[in-house]
């Protein structure tokens, strides 16, 4: 017989083991209490500290402004940063410039790049010379969107002059409301982008699925833009981002008010250095001009105007996003309440009626949904940075370089794929062609919703013209520069920072004794069994915070739905009985329907032409599957494709030669292959043996081809010899 254990000998309930574990408790409980104390002290310590530089941020990186926006004709408040890389890394100055631009919605610059597990720190590591595009706290006088737009196209034009032996256009990163920006730059200047990665962006703001997206409400539910307006005459002429910080916050009150003040407290001798890290940004508020907010309100939040190309600039200039010829790669995510993946990837399907339209734009569209993590998780997520920011960064050439269409990417373990020439990382990114219906399965577009969003259109505008008109004027009066700063100060989401800084005096006493604590600090272990009780008391106060704002979201839904579905409203803002206009719909309109007739027909007369080079890359292409789609190995192939068969042509002139041989392929394969022996006519069969030589190598360029692929190349071989043949006979 085995003899009992100690632990098995005791009894079932031991009163003085539960004495002495409560007593243990209740002292690590004070000393915890103690410890966070003290970090929310250097948390306040830290706001006021970082909120008096002239230029704060969070970069990780060393930075050298090369551009300030102040110089401009129309001065900004956005700098041009170059990041130095560290020490152990270099980077090739004739490789791709990346270019990071963070979100200016209420907090600092810095988020992108400010640890090494970030968009910038993936750059570097990956040898890319890296810029920063940043911003100050306070904006320009007069400062627009405009004005930043057109800044922001200063900015790359110089990065540019900076790599003048560099043939691609350098790849921008834009997160969040930094995204939707950079969009409409690449509109108006094609040719200063490369690959663009918006990350987190918003782009179709009437767009969302019922139960989520609570924040496209909002603006129905204040009655319009006129709030935002009143907000900017209280700040006297400055509308305060803390005011958005806290629309954030408002969307996860269980995160807000307990769980992340908990998991520091309940963590408090681990926790304190990547709390204060994440807060530096979190309580970094900026502020935005008055006429920054509105226009980005009325025409953006409330109007919808960009993903329908309605946004015309001062000087005429309409901003579609159809004008765009970078590679553009939306990179979303199902756990983002702040961006959801419908209003992420609505603009496609508001722009385009089939991947036809895309195709004759020229335009190369790749989206990849995360599963679950948050909006901050798309561009500060240490594991996100390290699988799927990698992959798009590795594979960035590729996109370049992919013919036009919409692709659906998804990064998979390497040690999953056994076909083929191993991946050179951990993960492999994968392209899948993909319709604009597919999209509907995230985009979940409803008629009805239209017509209530373009009603809460019609009345924000009558609501902000009578504010104008009755109360703009009595509230610019009476507000003077000390109220305005002074009504700033007391923002909750500031002064919770104030409050628990060496600025308090009730806060002196506290570093004295968090110093005691750390001295004969007394832990408690996991299983104690009233720390056990208070993990679960903390999870049944998330859960309650989680029901009342799952029954806050759904009453608001219902209470929008049924306030501005109502027929009445609908009919006295004139709307009611049109719902097919409500959301314009640029890709179905006649001037483009003709526009995408006119360049089949020109695809068309181009069936036959050309020669050896357009003959080559008709026939890769085909041998690929009809598009070089499928994982990077096929960029391999597409490398060896450009050093072999075409060493001498640029970058765009390449990229080119692949759009319209893919387009002549996808408007009719037959004709377009039965077209090669023609090519190939003033080709010499020498000639024709070293092609089909050439092709050899760049098929083999990354392991064999799929049993698909190979009879194709069968196919290709086989025109190849009857126009040898043919030639021969000649």
């Amino acid at each position: 017989m085995l003899p009992m254990s100690p632990a098995a000998a005791l009894p079932l309930f031991d009163p003085l083991g539960l004495v002495r574990a409560t007593h243990d408790y209740w002292r690590d409980a004070f000393e915890r209490s103690v410890l966070f104390l003290d970090i929310m002290r250097e948390r306040g310590n830290q706001y006021l500290e970082h909120m008096e530089q002239t230029k704060p941020n969070v970069l990780g990186f060393d930075t050298e402004v090369l551009m300030d926006g102040r110089d401009l004709p129309r001065p900004v408040n956005y700098e041009l940063l170059r990041i130095a890389p560290p020490e152990g890394i270099a980077v090739d100055p004739e490789r791709r410039p990346f270019v990071v631009i963070d979100p200016r919605a209420g907090h600092g610059p810095g988020i992108g790049g400010f640890k090494p597990d970030s968009e910038v720190g993936v750059a570097l590591r990956a040898g890319h010379p890296c810029y920063f595009i940043g911003f100050l706290p306070y904006p320009e006088p007069g400062q627009t969107v405009e004005d930043v737009i057109e800044a922001e196209i200063a900015f790359m034009r110089h990065v540019i002059e900076r790599h003048p032996d560099t043939s691609e256009r350098p790849m921008v990163v834009g997160n969040c409301q930094a995204g939707w920006q950079i969009m409409m730059a690449a509109a108006l200047e094609p040719d200063c982008f490369g690959p663009i990665l918006i990350a987190g962006s918003p782009l179709s703001y009437w767009a969302g699925e019922r139960g989520g997206a609570p924040m496209r409400y909002t603006g129905g539910m204040t009655g319009g833009s006129w709030m935002t307006s009143l907000s900017s005459d209280l700040g006297k002429g400055l509308f305060d981002g803390a005011w958005l910080v806290q629309n954030f916050e408002n969307l996860n009150p269980a995160n807000t008010l307990w769980k992340k003040q908990y998991q520091v407290y309940a963590n408090v001798d681990t926790e304190a250095g990547r709390y204060l890290e994440f807060e530096r940004w979190w309580g970094g508020h900026v502020f935005l001009g008055a006429d920054e907010i509105q226009y980005i309100v009325d025409n953006l939040f409330v109007g919808n105007r960009l993903s329908t190309a309605q946004l015309v600039t001062r000087d005429g200039r309409r901003i579609d996003l159809r004008n765009i010829r970078s590679p553009v790669v939306v990179f979303c995510s199902r756990g983002d309440n702040i961006t959801p993946p419908p209003q992420a990837l609505g603009w496609i399907r508001d722009l385009y009626e089939g991947v036809e339209d895309i195709i004759a734009h020229d335009q190369t569209i790749v989206y990849c949904v995360h599963d679950s993590t948050g909006h901050l998780g798309i561009f500060v997520s240490g594991s996100v940075s390290r699988r799927e920011h990698t992959e798009f960064t590795a594979n960035m050439d590729y996109i370049d370089v992919l013919p036009p269409g919409l692709y659906e990417t998804t990064a998979t373990p390497a040690a999953e794929r056994s076909d083929g020439e191993p991946p050179e990382r951990d993960f492999l990114l994968e392209f899948t062609p993909r319709t604009v219906e597919d999209l509907d399965t995230y985009v979940h577009h409803r008629t009805d919703d239209d017509t209530r969003f373009a009603t809460v259109a019609r009345i924000s505008e009558i609501n902000l013209g009578l504010y104008r008109l009755f109360l703009q004027p009595w509230v610019r009066a009476m507000v003077s520069d000390e109220l305005a700063k002074w009504l700033r100060q007391m923002h909750p989401a500031r002064l919770r920072y104030r409050l628990f800084s060496d600025r308090n005096p009730f806060m002196v006493a506290v570093p004295a004794m968090a110093d005691q604590v750390r001295a004969d600090r007394h832990p408690v272990t996991r299983d104690n069994p009233v720390r056990l009780l208070e993990q679960t008391v903390s999870d049944h106060i998330v859960r309650t915070l989680d029901a009342a704002r799952d029954l806050r979201d759904s009453t608001v839904e219902r209470l929008f739905l049924q306030v501005y579905g109502q027929p009445l409203l609908q009919a006295l803002v004139g709307l009611y009985g049109d719902a097919h206009v409500h959301r314009r719909r640029p890709g179905a309109e006649p001037e483009h329907r003709r526009f995408v007739q006119r360049r089949r027909d020109e695809l068309w007369e181009h069936v036959a032409e050309g020669g050896s080079h357009e003959a080559l890359m008709r026939a890769v292409i085909y041998v690929l599957g009809g598009a070089p789609a499928s994982d990077e190995r096929n960029f391999k192939r597409l490398r060896a494709t450009r050093a072999e068969l075409e060493p001498g042509i640029s970058l765009a002139d390449y990229k080119q030669l692949v759009r319209d041989q893919f387009g002549i392929l996808k408007l009719d394969r037959h004709a377009a292959l039965e077209a090669i022996p023609d090519m190939l006519a003033g080709e010499s069969p020498a000639a024709i043996d070293a092609h089909l030589e050439h092709l050899a190598h760049v098929f083999a360029a990354s392991g064999e081809l799929s049993e698909p692929s190979a009879k194709r190349y069968e196919e290709i071989k086989k025109l190849f010899r009857r126009a040898k043949k043919q030639r021969t006979a000649s």
